[in-house]
């Protein structure tokens, strides 16, 4: 579907408060899902513009953003699934 917004948000929002806290507690998880997002825009900009890009380069680019979704789906549902510390 051309010009759908893949935000993690509206992905994955069973993980939404995952999404939220990992943004604010870890510096790996926010620098990964800012380039997740860059990368989704950059897509979404190039699809509105009837993609001004040759069939190879955007298949690389919507790989990029898949690998980049893969990696941060595994950390949220590492996060969601670890038991909270009551101490």
């Amino acid at each position: 579907m051309l010009n759908e917004n893949h935000a993690l948000i509206f992905d994955f929002p069973e993980y939404k408060q995952d999404i939220v806290y990992l943004n604010y507690k870890d510096e790996a998880f926010t620098k990964l899902s800012k380039q997740y997002h860059l990368l989704d825009y950059d897509i979404r900009q190039l699809e509105i513009d009837g993609s001004p890009t040759d069939d190879e380069h955007m298949h690389q680019l919507k790989l990029q953003r898949a690998n980049l979704k893969d990696v941060l789906f595994q950390q949220l549902k590492a996060h969601h699934d670890t038991p909270v510390s009551t101490s």
